[in-house]
């Protein structure tokens, strides 16, 4: 890709923004109680995020593979934040492990190609597992209860989910801008 996109941003407060605090649905009230809270408050805005990062996107953009060599793409981290949050139910228990969604290693970004079912079926993928990943942590109130086969702590867990979605949060930054320039944090 060699055209650059100028850099741009629905934010008029303030230019390193997203968008303006009022249209922010990251904005949505006072901080939760208590370290639970905290904890899914935190995930919540970095999964809104994400999909912040991808609003207004045709599926070609979604798909586009915007910096190169990189096989990383909007559509790529939407079916592998699919594939990490089932991946993390199989870390609950000590049951055989849930099926891949996508197939073999990297298909959740080889197979995030420019269709509209493909896109369609990535939201809905990531929103199923999402809600049963909730679902199931939700059975265990004690942050310390230690879990599965190698023993990880709930609070381990969580965080970790954290540091998932952050990490390819900062990913789709750079996706988003040079795919059409729309620029914040």
């Amino acid at each position: 890709m060699s055209e650059r996109s100028a850099r741009w941003t629905k934010a008029t407060v303030h230019p390193d923004m997203w968008a303006d605090p009022e249209d922010d649905p990251r904005n949505d009230g006072p901080a939760p109680e208590g370290e639970l809270g905290a904890l899914q408050d935190c995930l919540t805005n970095y999964r809104t995020t994400l999909l912040l990062k991808c609003e207004g996107l045709d599926a070609e953009q979604l798909a586009r593979r915007s910096v190169p060599p990189s096989t990383m793409s909007l559509l790529g981290l939407l079916r592998h934040l699919a594939e990490v949050e089932r991946d993390w139910r199989n870390w609950l228990g000590r049951e055989a492990p849930l099926p891949k969604l996508y197939g073999r290693r990297d298909a959740d970004f080889d197979g995030a190609v420019p269709e509209q079912a493909v896109v369609e079926a990535a939201y809905r993928d990531l929103e199923r597992e999402q809600s049963e990943t909730d679902a199931a942590l939700a059975g265990y109130p004690d942050l310390g209860e230690r879990v599965g086969e190698d023993g990880i702590a709930i609070r381990e867990l969580l965080v970790h989910r954290i540091e998932e979605y952050a990490r390819h949060c900062g990913h789709a930054d750079f996706l988003r801008e040079r795919v059409d320039g729309r620029v914040g944090q």
